[in-house]
């Protein structure tokens, strides 16, 4: 089952491996050595900047799950089209992965090894959020499919990132525990971090250089 355990261990060393909670605790053996992870958490949350960052501790691949979804101009890669993309992103031997995406985890979640949840506060997810948001909307830096992000479409319509995050970060939050409890998802291994000083300090833990497959 899922655990909201401070450090206790879940079916050994390759199992569903630690529970990272609030407290701060660091575990009592080192952080997992996983090949085939996937970065989750809600809108705001760093998943993109937290997987670049075990990616390149680990020396691994990161795949983007928003690089492969949006087209130019905001258009959505159909399933007919994103499925077969991301089955041979993760036909290889190891990598990291970040998205939410739930219309593709029967293939990402088969494959992996380690999921990592960024569970934060709602204030610190909206406010990180909020403040990219702006600097997108003022800076006009272009993102994937060269798509920019605007004041009109990022605060004030239906399609609002903020107005997103407010709809599914409760929902994720209460969900994501039902969800990796599932028998399917047993092989997994769960890495729950609760802030960013948890999450650096995890970081710092893992090794450097190319893996050696598990």
């Amino acid at each position: 089952m899922f655990s909201e355990s401070n450090g206790e261990q879940m079916g050994g060393p390759f199992g569903r491996g630690r529970d990272l909670t609030a407290r701060g605790k660091s575990p009592a053996s080192p952080p997992p050595r996983g090949r085939r992870i996937n970065v989750v958490g809600t809108s705001g949350s760093g998943k993109t900047t937290v997987a670049r960052a075990i990616a390149k501790r680990l020396g691994l691949p990161h795949i983007e799950m928003d690089a492969l979804f949006w087209k130019p101009n905001w258009g959505e890669t159909p399933d007919s089209e994103l499925f077969p993309r991301v089955d041979e992103k993760t036909n290889l031997p190891g990598w990291v992965l970040d998205g939410n995406y739930s219309r593709v985890r029967d293939i990402v979640w088969p494959k992996a090894d380690t999921i990592v949840w960024l569970d934060y506060s709602f204030a610190r997810v909206f406010s990180q959020l909020l403040w990219r948001t702006i600097h997108r909307a003022v800076t006009r830096e272009p993102m994937w499919g060269g798509c920019r992000e605007s004041f009109r479409i990022s605060l004030f319509s239906r399609h609002s990132i903020l107005v997103w995050c407010l709809r599914t970060y409760w929902k994720r939050r209460r969900n994501y525990p039902e969800i990796l409890a599932r028998p399917e998802h047993a092989h997994l291994r769960i890495i729950r971090l609760r802030n960013r000083r948890q999450t650096a300090r995890w970081l710092a833990g893992l090794p450097t250089g190319t893996m050696t497959p598990m």
